[in-house]
């Protein structure tokens, strides 16, 4: 009851939002009559004129840039402090020319797309400028809502991100929204995923930029002009799906020299599909793997040195913990066995380890229980739904520790050499927005 009065008097948050939002929306609209009137060429040249104007707020600030040798001299929480600081000062230099920008890009998509934004569409640009989510019904348009905060947002030069949830819809969104940032001026990228039938067909690049002239093979790339990752990152505004913005930072990371990285800072990102990416698939693990280093004849060594190992003299089994450990007279006898001074020096760890791996896997894995041996593989049984699950494979070289014991052919261990979450990863963007 207490609630039901106070929503009467004060109203519901979301209409308290859109009470404050409303005068800028009335803005806006207020300034359509003149933005028409602007021919073609002029309705481009604002992007300049707006650039001009948001530079010269922000050079009165003094903040170190982002990917600069003095931004790298920084630890992380002085990175963090003057990440916040910059988007104060720029969302205040942003939010001047809002109401004049908006305008703009609703003039340049009535032009080039025959479509008008509409005052709730309107709101919903505003809300995404502030980094916050919108929600919005099916058909209301968050494709072309999301135009006026990018195009806002991608004046300042360093960039924004329209994250979908594959690759149709990111080719799709920029080759329908391009011609509206095309007419004002702005470069659009679409970064695409690699997928095996297209290297086998010969397709190198699937990296684009958006381009209206451009002709190609298959009418899904047509308007776009295939360009390396990094020209389609340095673009004005970049489409993409999730998966390749994480798998892009991920080999990033895995580069030794700043002039090779593809992605840039992380300004400014609006993922669609918000609810997806960052509630029901948060902290799924984007990984790149690689073959590890060991040669398969060590696991057939190691297995031959366990099979000389005794319970309870050698090594105890914690059925509970599901591991098994050497004990000090197996240890010796292990010494013994591999002609090893010391099994716990630097350079024998590796040893301990593919030795406790392959006790697990006489102790703790049973044949036809745990797993099947089937046309000379291993094959996981699911200890859920009993099920065999090919394709699936321990990790840590356990898997290798049981191909050796079965004396079956010993398949190349890989190991992570990159991982993020999504989660993780959407928090290194210095404003993030969504809409669902």
């Amino acid at each position: 009851m207490f609630k039901w009065v106070i929503q009467k008097i004060l109203g519901t948050k979301n209409a308290r939002e859109i009470k404050r939002l409303w005068p800028t929306v009335e803005q806006i609209n207020g300034l359509e009559p003149d933005t028409r009137k602007l021919s073609d060429d002029q309705l481009r040249a604002k992007t300049e004129e707006f650039r001009g104007r948001v530079r010269e707020q922000l050079a009165s600030t003094t903040l170190i840039r982002p990917n600069t040798s003095e931004w790298y001299d920084l630890d992380h929480e002085a990175r963090m402090s003057l990440k916040r600081q910059r988007r104060t000062v720029q969302d205040r230099a942003l939010q001047t020319i809002l109401p004049e920008a908006f305008a703009v890009v609703r003039e340049a998509a009535r032009r080039s797309v025959n479509m008008r934004h509409f005052d709730v569409q309107l709101l919903g640009g505003i809300v995404l400028h502030e980094g916050k989510i919108a929600e919005m019904a099916t058909g209301e348009g968050k494709t072309l809502v999301a135009t006026l905060a990018a195009y806002l947002n991608a004046l300042t030069g360093r960039g924004v991100h329209i994250v979908t949830v594959n690759d149709y819809l990111a080719r799709r969104d920029a080759r329908w929204m391009g011609p509206i940032y095309h007419a004002l001026g702005l470069s659009v990228g679409v970064i695409q995923g690699v997928d095996p039938a297209e290297r086998k067909a010969g397709e190198v690049s699937l990296s684009f930029l958006y381009d209206p002239g451009a002709l190609h093979a298959t009418d899904r790339f047509a308007q776009l002009r295939p360009v390396s990752r990094q020209e389609a990152y340095r673009a004005d505004i970049a489409y993409g799906q999730n998966n390749e913005f994480g798998f892009d930072y991920l080999r990033d990371n895995m580069r030794f020299r700043l002039e090779d990285l593809a992605q840039g800072e992380f300004h400014y990102a609006i993922v669609d599909e918000v609810d997806s990416i960052l509630i029901d698939e948060a902290r799924t693990p984007l990984i790149i793997s690689g073959p590890a280093e060991e040669s398969t004849d060590l696991y057939y060594r190691l297995d031959t040195v366990v099979r000389r190992l005794t319970k309870e003299p050698h090594y105890e089994v914690d059925e509970k913990q599901h591991a098994v450990t050497l004990t000090e007279e197996g240890i010796r006898h292990a010494e013994e066995l591999l002609g090893v001074g010391n099994l716990y020096d630097e350079g024998n760890m590796r040893l301990v380890h593919h030795i406790n791996q392959a006790l697990r896997a006489h102790e703790l894995f049973k044949r036809d229980v745990d797993y099947m041996v089937k046309d000379g593989e291993i094959i996981i049984v699911d200890e859920f739904t009993g099920r065999l699950m090919p394709g699936r494979r321990w990790s840590d070289g356990l898997h290798q520790a049981i191909e050796a014991k079965e004396g079956v052919r010993i398949r190349e261990e890989n190991q992570t050499l990159a991982s993020v979450t999504f989660q993780n990863y959407f928090r290194m963007y210095e404003k993030l927005a969504g809409m669902t």
